[in-house]
């Protein structure tokens, strides 16, 4: 991995969460697909069956901006720190996730844990890796609370009862991510 200038790294996480702020504020998701180099790789894992893997930039925009985030609009992901490492041209963000509803005690849904990305630097702006980080089993309470509380969306119910047979979705038996990381 080269080592990057740490104040071209910080202008590109500045930039990025800065588009992160804005998709959380429309709904609207997929120009962030803009920030990944074309043959990117960005995956998550799904339990202890399941990987999320896409690969190139129309896959990124289409799955993770697009059906992965379905059902989610107006979610909003803002981080909470984020570390820099210039010699390997890396940068980890850490997030939470926070649901644009209530509660009927009044608190903001969110789902707790420790939620992240970690991203590999290509240069000109765009990231070629990214692997994301986040406590599924709190997703999914989350998740099945809105569901028990009326308030998850019908776009969501939908991708729950997809589940593996959303884009993207591999056995975890057969995506070493770690391979990923070159």
């Amino acid at each position: 991995m080269p080592a990057f200038p740490r104040e071209e790294l910080q202008q590109m996480i500045d930039r990025f969460v800065a588009a992160n702020d804005r998709a959380g504020e429309t709904g609207d998701w997929e120009p962030l697909g803009d920030f990944y180099t074309e043959d990117a790789v960005y995956s998550w894992n799904i339990g202890s069956k399941w990987e999320f893997r896409a690969e190139g930039r129309t896959q990124i925009r289409d799955w993770v901006f697009g059906t992965e985030m379905e059902g989610l609009g107006k979610w909003t992901y803002p981080y909470v720190r984020v570390l820099i490492d210039d010699q390997q041209g890396e940068v980890v963000g850490f997030w939470r996730q926070l649901a644009p509803l209530e509660r009927p005690d009044g608190t903001t849904y969110e789902i707790r844990g420790t939620g992240g990305s970690w991203f590999r630097y290509a240069g000109n702006f765009q990231w070629s890796w990214q692997r994301d980080f986040f406590d599924h089993a709190n997703a999914g309470a989350v998740f099945g609370e809105l569901m028990q509380n009326g308030q998850l969306t019908p776009a969501m119910q939908e991708r729950m009862k997809q589940g593996s047979r959303m884009p993207g979705w591999v056995k975890a038996s057969d995506f070493d991510w770690y391979q990923t990381l070159g």
